[in-house]
């Protein structure tokens, strides 16, 4: 499984960034997708999760009411849509696939993307 994701960059406060990540060399719905980040000088953090269903989706706390994961199975690929975004939400983001259950905690995905840079500056 390689899992490649896109669409970090540099944004002001109270702005927008979608986040993709595209599964390969697995089927991608049998897979539990998550989003995970990690702020600079601290430990990597859950974000959010959705089941390879599609039918549940987990958020942190920060992450709720202003983030939205979702996936497309068609396209092999999950989503983090970000909203009114934070300085605090400055971090590498991850994507992470397991098959086996839903993604919340750091310890449970086989697999991890390479991580892409969101920098909101205030």
């Amino acid at each position: 499984v390689q899992l490649q994701a896109s669409g970090g960059g540099m944004v002001e406060a109270g702005g927008s960034l979608r986040l993709s990540c595209v599964l390969s060399g697995r089927t991608f719905s049998m897979y539990n997708m998550g989003w995970f980040r990690q702020p600079p000088g601290k430990e990597r953090e859950f974000v959010a999760a959705v089941a390879s269903t599609g039918g549940g989706r987990y958020y942190s706390d920060s992450a709720k009411g202003r983030f939205t994961i979702s996936r497309d199975n068609a396209r092999n690929t999950v989503y983090l849509q970000m909203n009114s975004l934070k300085p605090e939400d400055t971090a590498v983001y991850y994507c992470a696939a397991d098959p086996r259950g839903i993604v919340l905690d750091v310890t449970t995905p086989i697999y991890w993307g390479q991580g892409t840079l969101v920098t909101v500056s205030s």
